[in-house]
């Protein structure tokens, strides 16, 4: 089948900041909605009968962050491998970059300082490797364009932040408000419209590729902050107004301004993707997606176009799906089922997830839900597990280190916490019921990664992919020239971009990176008369 025009909209990850007995913890949603306060019994919901099994849907997974215990000595490690272990799951999705920095040694970016870190040790190897001895998988969840907090800075030299932060003036790459502030609460992010920035964010992710035996990558917060106000750093708007030819400043409302920043964030996804699989074709790349409030109805993207997703984080996730750019949602659908209506909030999300994963090159996208342990009771979790995986989709936990609400508000140890979900998980009916293996591949990825050089505005440009003379996808190169197709068909194809050519083979799986297009743009000469 071929494949329609890959879709420019845009991305985006949250991760909300969560106070935990003075320690800042970062969760990989957006906060949990509660506007609505007074309580409620949980709703009863029917779940339809089983589907057949999809990719994702064995899937059993539990978030490893690092704000607090667990990955930060070798004692740590082999616990959370343990505990991991006894509670059943199959994937660890673990935090390796956090704020720009990670827990590892040999990733582009520098390694987190914290006194509570052991000296000369490596977590995120050595827990790839107990994992791995244990029939686990492990992804590497990585904080794409949040990079600081001030209250606990990393204080490497070589960190981002000491020359793009928000003092470095021109060289900075913070993302700014319109007044030219730029901490959300006291977290610092980059905005994916700088050129420099991206190709730093798309780094880091590649590195973890490219240094460690993972089985995959997990984008987090890969989107502007919450709040519709962000982009406004100086860089960013002249491109915007060379680009669009509009003059001004946008206001914040301005649909057209919102596109564009949201076309940012999906280059970035596309460029990180391509860049992972174009080393490795079967390593799973994987976002943690924003679930804000009222789902739309199955299959309805206009509505969807409605929610805070879309109009507010600037986040498209359904176009990451169908064309191919994201292997495995987790949707980070943090609800409270005693909190009306938010148990239909999270149903409603799952239902309509399940409706657009159906790439146009029949491979299908596979789907989790992730949910919020540190929010619920151990029996509101398993009910909210249980819905999950009777309705085709894999589960994943948020998280070890608060695996209840009773931990997460520090009313009990997080060994009984651990206790406790684990024995809700594994009652007789529950997902953890029983061990189940998830070796599931990602579904096929066959592309093309290319750049285009040798000009001062290599971005912009159209690019075309045919095959036997026909268009099958049709692109438009990003700010540094780069473009890609994530869904094509197998096949000899050949590449049109400014003039420039290029044929290759589209392998069965995989992305062939092709060379450099040279474009001369030859300045247009006044007639003489």
């Amino acid at each position: 089948m071929t494949p329609p025009l890959l879709r420019r909209a845009a991305p985006l990850i949250l991760t909300c900041t969560l106070a935990l007995g003075g320690v800042q913890a970062t969760a990989p949603t957006a906060p949990a909605p509660v506007e609505p306060t007074s309580a409620a019994p949980a709703l009863v919901v029917s779940a339809p009968a089983a589907p057949v099994a999809e990719p994702g849907a064995n899937l059993r997974g539990l978030w490893i962050d690092a704000f607090g215990p667990g990955l930060k000595t070798r004692a740590q490690v082999a616990q959370t491998v343990v505990d991991a272990q006894r509670m059943g799951v199959n994937t660890l999705f673990v935090q390796a970059i956090r704020r720009a920095d990670c827990l590892c040694l040999k990733a582009s970016v520098p390694t987190v300082t914290d006194p509570d870190l052991e000296k000369n040790f490596d977590p995120l190897q050595v827990i790839t490797t107990l994992a791995h001895a244990r029939g686990m998988r492990v992804i590497a969840w990585v904080s794409v364009t949040g990079v600081g907090n001030t209250a606990a800075p990393n204080t490497s030299p070589a960190h981002v932040l000491r020359g793009h932060g928000a003092q470095a003036g021109a060289a900075s790459w913070v993302a700014r408000r319109p007044d030219g502030t730029w901490q959300e609460g006291r977290d610092t992010w980059l905005d994916a419209a700088i050129p420099d920035a991206a190709a730093y964010m798309t780094e880091a992710v590649v590195s973890l590729i490219r240094n460690y035996p993972v089985d995959g990558v997990q984008l987090d917060r890969i989107r502007y902050p919450d709040g519709g106000t962000w982009g406004y750093d100086p860089k960013t708007l002249a491109r915007y107004r060379a680009e669009t030819g509009r003059a001004g400043t946008p206001a914040t409302t301005d649909p057209q301004w919102a596109a564009w920043k949201r076309e940012q964030v999906t280059n970035l996804v596309r460029r990180i993707t391509l860049e992972v699989k174009s080393l490795r074709p079967d390593a799973w790349v994987s976002a943690a997606t924003i679930t804000y409030l009222t789902a739309p109805r199955p299959g309805d993207l206009g509505g969807f176009a409605r929610t805070r997703t879309y109009g507010d984080v600037l986040q498209d996730w359904p176009a990451w799906m169908q064309s191919g750019l994201i292997d495995l949602n987790v949707l980070m659908n943090y609800k409270r089922d005693t909190v009306a209506p938010q148990a239909d909030w999270f149903n409603g999300w799952n239902a309509f997830a399940l409706s657009v994963r159906d790439r146009p090159d029949g491979a299908r996208t596979a789907l989790a839900a992730g949910t919020a342990m540190y929010l619920n009771a151990p029996d509101i979790t398993a009910a909210q597990a249980r819905r999950t995986v009777q309705t085709g989709l894999g589960w994943v936990g948020y998280s070890y280190r608060t695996p209840t609400a009773a931990v997460y508000g520090q009313r009990e140890l997080a060994a009984q916490g651990l206790k406790a979900i684990a024995a809700a998980l594994g009652e007789p009916g529950m997902p953890l019921e029983r061990p189940l293996a998830w070796t599931d591949a990602p579904p096929t990825v066959r592309g093309l990664l290319g750049r285009v050089t040798g000009t001062a505005t290599p971005g912009g440009r159209a690019v075309q992919a045919l095959q036997q003379g026909q268009v099958v996808a049709e692109s438009v190169t990003d700010v540094l020239g780069y473009y890609g197709f994530a869904a094509l068909p197998a096949g000899k194809t050949e590449v049109r971009v400014s003039g420039q050519r290029w044929a290759d083979t589209i392998p069965e799986r995989g992305v062939v990176r092709l060379p450099n297009l040279l474009v001369r743009d030859t300045p247009v000469m006044p007639v003489r008369q």
